[in-house]
């Protein structure tokens, strides 16, 4: 269960990270576009079906996406109170 808990929290900073890199523009073939797209495999299995299901929310000109707020509050509400007992 340790474990659990440890790659829980681990998938959280992936999370993060990757919601802070999407605000920033980040120029095609530089190292930074590279720790993107891995961070982007890591996350896209579980934000992928969510999004499709929630639509992006208009705010202004443009969208906002929802998927990682929801993910991050269920791993953090839900997943990790039970794996880390």
């Amino acid at each position: 269960m340790h474990i659990l808990c440890q790659l829980a929290q681990l998938y959280l900073l992936v999370l993060l990270a990757r919601v802070v890199l999407s605000w920033f523009p980040i120029s095609p073939g530089s190292a930074l576009s590279s720790v993107f797209k891995v961070l982007c495999r890591l996350t896209e299995p579980v934000l992928g079906p969510l999004r499709r299901v929630l639509p992006p929310v208009a705010l202004g000109g443009m969208g906002l996406d929802l998927s990682p707020i929801i993910v991050f509050f269920v791993v953090e509400f839900l997943v990790l109170p039970a794996l880390c007992r």
